[in-house]
C-alpha cells in the first residue's frame, strides 16, 4: 500500500489546506494524474499521483489543515492485495517527529457515478446536487476538462478567501523564505551588461506579420539562452541539500511570474533547452495563464533547478534577486535600455540588457559565472539559432 501524503511544494511550505479531492475510493490512478487540489500560502495548486493503482481509502477531508508529510490517501499498487476493513479503525498515528493530525479518517465514499460520461470530482458532484445542477451542462475547468468545484459553486469562482487575506499570506511565506535564503546562503552576485539590439530586431521582423498566437516575446528568447547557457556551468543547475550540491540532471528554469493584484510564484519549465524557441514561448504562455488562474501542479512548483526573473520590456534596469534555496543560482534580467555603444570603430545607439547572477558561494565562483555570463551574450547574439 502506497501512502499519498501531503507533498511540500517549497522550502517555505510547512502546511496546506485540502481544498477538493478528485478522486474518490475505488478510482484507479495513474502515475502524473492531479488528484486533489491544496491551498498554499502562494494559492491553489492541483497536486499530481506519483503511484499507480486504485485509491483505498482517502484520510482527509476537504477543509483539512495538514502539515507537509501528513498522510492524505492510501492508494492500492497494482497486483496488490486490499487489506481486510479493520473495524473502529482510526486514523494513522502520527510519525516520530511529526505533528499529530486533527482529521478524522474519510468514511466510505458515498456512492459516485463513476459508470457517468461526465468527468467530475466528488465535491463537485455533491455540490451539484445540493444546487440541483445538470452536470452534463456544466464545462470543466479541471484537468482533462473535469468538472471542479469551483465550476459549480455560485459565481464559478474558486474560493480561495479574500484576496487581501490570500495576498498578505503569499507576502508572508516570500518573506520567510527569503530571510532563510539570505541568512543561510552566501550569495554572491555578478553582472554585466549585453547588447540586445540583434535579438530585438529578430524577433521585430519575425512577429511581423505572425498572429498574435505564434509571436515570441523576448522572455522567451531570454529563458531559453538562460537554460542553454546554464548546460554548459552545471554548478549553477541543481540544489543544496544535506550539506552537499547535488547537481541536476535536466535545466528546469523557474519562471518568475508576477500574479494580477500582487505576488509572486515561479512554477518550473521541464528541460527547456530540449525545447525550441517556439515551444518555449508556448510552455511559457501555458504556465503563465496558469498560475494567474490558479491552476498550477506541484510538480511545477518543486522541479525548479533555478530561477529566472525578467523585469519585463520597459522596467527597471538592474534587478540582483535572492536564491530560492535549495536551488543555488537566480538570473535576474532587466529591462532593455537605450544606451551608447561601442560596435567596431564607431558608437551608436543600442538596446542593452544587463544580467545579473546571484549565486551560492558553496557551490561556484567567479570563473564558472562570467563563464555563464559569456555563454549567455553568445546566445542572445545569434538568436536566430536558439
Amino acid at each position: 500500500m502506497g501512502l499519498f501524503v501531503m507533498p511540500s511544494l517549497g522550502s517555505d511550505m510547512e502546511s496546506g489546506t485540502l481544498a477538493e479531492w478528485l478522486i474518490a475510493p475505488g478510482d484507479a490512478v495513474a502515475r502524473g494524474d492531479v488528484v486533489a487540489v491544496v491551498e498554499t500560502q502562494k494559492g491553489a495548486i492541483e497536486i499530481e499521483c506519483f503511484e499507480a493503482g486504485t485509491v483505498q481509502e482517502l484520510k482527509a477531508r476537504p477543509g483539512a489543515v495538514l502539515p507537509v508529510g501528513a498522510p492524505m490517501a492510501v492508494i492500492q499498487a497494482e497486483g496488490e492485495e486490499a487489506p481486510a476493513a479493520r473495524p473502529g479503525s482510526g486514523p494513522e498515528p502520527a510519525a516520530a517527529g511529526q505533528p499529530a493530525l486533527t482529521q478524522e479518517t474519510v468514511p466510505s465514499a458515498p456512492a459516485m457515478p463513476r459508470a457517468s460520461a461526465v468527468r467530475a470530482s466528488p465535491a463537485a458532484r455533491a455540490r451539484a446536487a445540493e444546487l440541483g445542477l445538470d452536470l452534463g451542462a456544466v464545462t470543466g475547468s479541471g484537468p482533462g476538462g473535469a468538472i471542479v468545484l469551483a465550476d459549480v459553486e455560485p459565481g464559478g469562482m474558486r474560493d480561495i478567501g479574500e484576496p487581501s487575506s490570500r495576498l498578505s499570506e503569499m507576502r508572508k511565506a516570500i518573506a520567510a523564505a527569503m530571510t532563510r535564503s539570505a541568512q543561510t546562503i552566501p550569495h554572491f552576485f555578478m553582472s554585466q551588461t549585453m547588447d540586445m539590439q540583434g535579438a530585438i530586431d529578430f524577433l521585430a521582423g519575425r512577429n511581423e506579420k505572425a498572429p498574435p498566437a505564434e509571436r515570441i516575446l523576448l522572455g522567451a528568447v531570454l529563458l531559453r539562452a538562460a537554460a542553454v547557457a546554464t548546460q554548459k556551468v552545471k554548478t549553477m543547475n541543481g540544489h543544496y541539500t544535506d550539506g552537499a550540491f547535488q547537481p541536476a540532471g535536466q535545466v528546469n528554469p523557474g519562471l518568475a511570474v508576477s500574479l494580477r493584484g500582487g505576488g509572486l510564484v515561479a512554477p518550473a519549465l521541464a528541460d527547456v533547452p530540449s525545447m525550441t524557441l517556439d515551444e518555449t514561448m508556448a510552455a511559457m504562455r501555458d504556465v503563465v495563464s496558469r498560475a494567474r488562474a490558479g491552476r498550477l501542479k506541484s510538480s511545477e512548483m518543486t522541479r525548479g533547478t533555478l530561477t529566472v526573473s525578467s523585469l519585463g520590456a520597459t522596467s527597471g534596469e538592474v534587478m540582483a534577486g535572492v536564491i530560492f534555496p535549495p536551488q543555488v543560482a537566480l538570473i535576474g534580467i532587466g529591462a532593455p535600455q537605450w544606451r551608447p555603444w561601442v560596435a567596431g570603430d564607431r558608437i551608436v545607439p543600442r538596446q542593452v540588457i544587463t544580467v545579473t547572477v546571484a549565486a551560492d558561494h558553496r557551490v561556484s565562483g567567479g570563473r564558472q559565472t562570467a563563464k555563464f555570463l559569456s555563454e549567455f551574450e553568445t546566445l542572445i547574439s545569434q538568436p536566430e539559432a536558439l
